[in-house]
């Protein structure tokens, strides 16, 4: 077996399986160094928007970087922090008054937790318990995996996890235990309630609609419980609109970003807050201060191109764009539900997905992932089941006709596989 040097995430080296070198992107493709174009069908994991290198961005990154590199945020700021604050607080509710900047998804839900419970705790209350959603996934911190399902992500790191309650997933038939379960939790007082807004992505693109989220978030509001949005991955027009909770009417306390906050280019991320947890750590006491930063908090250069990726936002049809695409992929699940071997084809706003049905091993750990996505790649589509779980959420800037061949190429690999 080959042995690499780099230690890639999420892969296991002792299979041998090829990783191709990326040496260009551009748009919706991406070209090795053997001169091969794959189609992102996936956005690089969820992070590209409007296209790669886009140029926009692209110039805006150049131009900060021959200004001002990194600086210590910590009692200061600069330029390019203070367009992105301004460009986020114009742009999201107005109850959502306050950013604290980080660097990753599974950070700004590391501060989110950490928010909730420093309310709590500068309040004299003692509130600790976090409640979450079965399935559910916020990142590969330890916080971040204690909020997520258990299983085969964090079965490693159990005893480093903590405690949390656990909702049933509301499915079609199980949506009124969801919040009959969430009404019982709150009585008892937690600290917060986390969900990812209507779509749970690594748990297995798992929709909900937006009249049961608007439920959980009306629960938590009557017995004063914190509702903590993860947008990492549905914001940014993935479900149809700049952010999920758009759809049920909801203004979270806490809300986080980043993947698209800048167009996919670069990572930073934010966790945008209520009045009420700011005001929550404001005081002339220093021992009730937010203690959380990274060293490379607000980078100006990702500032740059967050600030950039706003501008494309308030300036251009992206709505249009995801509409369009939204179209679309409602048109190929629907014939997507008519192959022999899927189930469960669904759509929401840019994102489409169905299982393929396994009988040995079905779930993440499911063989079929790894040769339905070979075959796609030799294809020149890139596309990463989660298990015998398929989808596609390429870029809005794709095409018809590529879009049209990351499904040919599905559809031949399920008739191989």
């Amino acid at each position: 077996m080959t042995r690499t040097r780099i230690w890639h995430p999420f892969t296991q080296h002792g299979l041998g399986e090829p990783i191709p070198n990326i040496v260009r992107t551009q748009g919706a493709y991406l070209w090795t160094d053997r001169g091969e174009r794959l189609i992102d069908a996936i956005s690089s994991w969820w992070v590209t928007t409007h296209g790669h290198a886009h140029p926009r961005i692209a110039a805006a990154i150049a131009e900060a970087a021959g200004h001002c590199d990194q600086i210590i945020f910590a009692g200061h700021t600069h330029p390019y922090a203070q367009a992105v604050a301004e460009g986020l607080t114009a742009l999201f509710p107005p109850e959502l008054a306050h950013v604290f900047f980080s660097d990753s998804g599974s950070t700004s839900v590391e501060v989110a937790l950490k928010m909730a419970l420093g309310y709590w705790a500068n309040r004299g209350e003692a509130r600790h318990r976090i409640l979450v959603l079965e399935h559910s996934y916020h990142g590969d911190t330890i916080g971040t995996m204690s909020v997520g399902a258990r299983g085969v992500f964090n079965a490693a790191y159990a005893p480093l996890l903590f405690d949390v309650e656990t909702l049933p997933f509301p499915a079609d038939d199980t949506a009124q235990a969801t919040l009959d379960a969430l009404e019982a939790a709150c009585r008892a007082k937690p600290a917060a309630l986390i969900v990812e807004p209507l779509v749970l992505g690594a748990g297995g693109m798992l929709i909900y609609p937006p009249s049961l989220l608007a439920e959980m978030h009306a629960i938590c509001a009557r017995h004063g419980v914190i509702f903590i949005a993860d947008e990492v991955m549905t914001g940014w027009g993935r479900t149809g609109t700049l952010t999920a909770c758009e759809q049920a009417g909801v203004v979270p306390d806490i809300m986080c970003l980043s993947k698209g906050l800048t167009g996919g280019s670069l990572p930073l991320a934010v966790t945008l807050a209520s009045e009420a947890i700011y005001d929550a750590h404001y005081s002339t006491d220093r021992a009730t201060m937010f203690f959380h930063s990274s060293s490379y908090t607000a980078n100006p250069i990702a500032c740059a191109a967050a600030a950039a990726n706003l501008a494309i936002w308030r300036e251009e049809p992206v709505l249009a764009r995801v509409d369009r695409l939204a179209v679309r992929q409602r048109e190929w699940t629907a014939r997507v539900a008519g192959w022999a071997r899927t189930v469960n084809a669904r759509t929401i706003g840019t994102i489409a997905a169905f299982e393929v049905q396994d009988h040995e091993r079905p779930g993440y750990l499911s063989a079929l992932g790894p040769a339905i996505k070979a075959h796609c790649a030799a294809a020149g589509v890139l596309i990463r089941p989660l298990g015998n779980t398929v989808y596609v959420m390429p870029p809005y800037c794709i095409t018809d006709d590529d879009l049209a061949a990351i499904y040919n190429a599905i559809g031949e690999a399920l008739s191989r596989a």
